[in-house]
């Protein structure tokens, strides 16, 4: 039995300076209500890191128009003018990544590699102040591993159990996240009893990953 708490007791687990890597994609499977509750606490100076800042008003998007975020590490800012003006203003420090390699070194922090090699980026701006690595004569990126203090994601269903099911595209960053996090917030829609949950084959992230559930 995975312990269930309220969406303040989440925030309560969230400390000023922490590093947290928060899932979903713009907003689909992220953690809204505890992300809502985050931009009302008194926590700040985070490191976030995510796919993109979602919008000003949904989703980690509030984190930035209620200044809890020094620095994020992500791939896109676009749909986020306020993210995009502190960027601009140097209110925040930004490091960017493409997609892929962004959840390739997610997925490094998770499995405890020491890295991922890639060509993309090589011959850019990318590539400044990184290790190249020559392998069969051909040079790639050390892209380093990232890992957090704390994973919010959010899914579909849960069991009691914490066995997480993600509905559609929902998935997209929570599977990886879930791995690559001290501690994991899995908020979900319904919470069921582990006898009428899902089919083991199609658990998409295994309850032994998350700490405590939320109920959205």
């Amino acid at each position: 039995m995975k312990p269930q708490i309220t969406p303040a007791q989440a925030v309560e687990k969230i400390k000023d300076g922490m590093t947290i890597m928060v899932a979903g994609f713009l907003s689909s499977g992220s953690a809204l209500a505890v992300l809502d509750t985050l931009a009302k606490s008194d926590v700040k100076d985070l490191t976030l890191i995510c796919n993109d800042t979602s919008f000003p008003d949904k989703g980690h998007g509030v984190l930035f128009g209620a200044k809890k975020i020094k620095k994020v590490i992500t791939t896109y800012l676009g749909a986020n003018p306020v993210s995009q003006e502190m960027f601009e203003n140097g209110e925040i420090k930004v490091e960017f990544f493409p997609q892929g390699t962004l959840i390739e070194k997610i997925r490094c922090g998770g499995f405890g590699l020491g890295g991922a090699l890639t060509p993309t980026g090589k011959g850019t701006l990318i590539e400044n102040g990184k290790q190249i690595i020559n392998v069969d004569g051909k040079d790639f990126l050390l892209e380093k591993p990232l890992r957090a203090d704390i994973a919010l994601i959010g899914a579909t269903r849960a069991d009691e159990a914490g066995n997480l099911y993600y509905e559609g595209t929902t998935r997209n960053y929570n599977q990886m996240m879930a791995m690559a996090a001290d501690l994991v917030i899995a908020e979900v829609e319904e919470i069921l009893p582990s006898s009428q949950f899902i089919k083991p084959e199609d658990v998409h992230t295994q309850g032994i990953l998350v700490d405590f559930l939320v109920k959205s």
